[in-house]
């Protein structure tokens, strides 16, 4: 009779410590739980935040067909305090307000200039970034190793990473703009600028995606006698190519959205300039400049500005997205 009551007096204290666990591992999950959605909102809600201010500023120039045809106006942050005259004078406004001598603030002129220089300054510096980035970091992975010139590539290059580029911009104007007096500020510097930021991007994402294929791959095609430039070329990378192309793109990103060294080395120029030479002008440029001159008008062209560089960004950030998992759904 003992033994049966000690028996379920250990059940019942048994029953209440897996009850009483049960509710502390509850507890333990809400409470994990409600402190991921917490962190989640405390970096969504700025986030979106931003995107709805944009948007609700930018979005309205944006959809005009002038924005992307026509050219940038004027010393606009001047002309908003000048009088109604400077306003029509400049292009702003229809005749009906210009004839009775309302102000107008709604902006008839676009941003053509600075949307191919950043198109053109970007693809300069992705010229010469992209390529000698992946061919470094074939280097690093494929032949250099652990080898002591690798060793300090790989350091200079995290060296790199943290450099702010404001001082790459300056380093660009002193070794590029300032030799050159005039002709020195271009779209061709801001590339220079731009690839220099680039680099150790590609190089250290393309590195990390050569780490993730297989040993395997590249002992089967040695055993087949094949040399190791064919190993890398035909096999590696290829096999790497969803990852290299995803971080590429991300660093194409980047550097569309940079603004210092833009500022210090492409110069300014309201006309479309289709070539590398001579100043020109971006996005980021605009934006920085339109807020410099104040006003509504330049304020509302930085807005404008804002959203076709977001808008750029987002596109070439999905593009990366899309690339990778297209090409690693197609390897499986």
């Amino acid at each position: 009779m003992s033994n049966t009551s000690s028996e379920s007096t250990e059940q019942v204290f048994q029953s209440l410590t897996s009850a009483n666990m049960s509710k502390k591992r509850r507890f333990r999950n809400a409470a994990a739980s409600v402190a991921m959605v917490g962190a989640f909102l405390v970096a969504a809600i700025p986030l979106f935040a931003m995107g709805a201010s944009v948007l609700s500023q930018g979005l309205g120039v944006v959809l005009s067909v002038d924005w992307w045809t026509q050219p940038i106006p004027g010393d606009v942050g001047r002309s908003d305090l000048a009088g109604n005259e400077d306003l029509c004078g400049l292009g702003f406004g229809d005749a009906a307000e210009c004839e009775s001598g309302e102000s107008s603030t709604s902006v008839v002129e676009g941003m053509q200039p600075a949307i191919v220089g950043t198109f053109l300054t970007v693809f300069g510096a992705s010229v010469m970034a992209i390529p000698l980035g992946i061919l470094g970091a074939v280097y690093l992975h494929e032949y250099g190793k652990t080898g002591r010139l690798a060793r300090f590539i790989r350091f200079m290059t995290d060296v790199m990473v943290g450099v702010p580029s404001v001082v790459m911009g300056v380093f660009i104007y002193t070794i590029w703009v300032l030799n050159f007096g005039t002709n020195g500020k271009s779209a061709f510097a801001a590339s220079l600028a731009l690839g220099c930021l680039m680099l150790p991007i590609v190089v250290r994402s393309t590195e990390e995606m050569l780490k993730l294929v297989p040993n395997a791959l590249r002992e089967a095609s040695a055993a087949l006698g094949t040399r190791t430039w064919k190993t890398t070329l035909k096999v590696v990378l290829p096999a790497a190519s969803a990852g290299i192309t995803s971080g590429c793109l991300l660093a194409v990103a980047r550097a569309a959205g940079e603004t210092a060294p833009v500022v210090f080395t492409i110069g300014y120029v309201t006309t479309t300039n289709f070539s590398m030479r001579g100043q020109n002008t971006t996005l980021s440029a605009q934006i920085y400049s339109q807020l410099t001159n104040g006003g509504s008008i330049a304020t509302q062209l930085a807005w404008g500005a804002a959203v076709t560089l977001v808008g750029i960004v987002l596109v070439l950030t999905l593009t990366a997205r899309a690339i990778s998992s297209r090409l690693t759904i197609g390897r499986t």
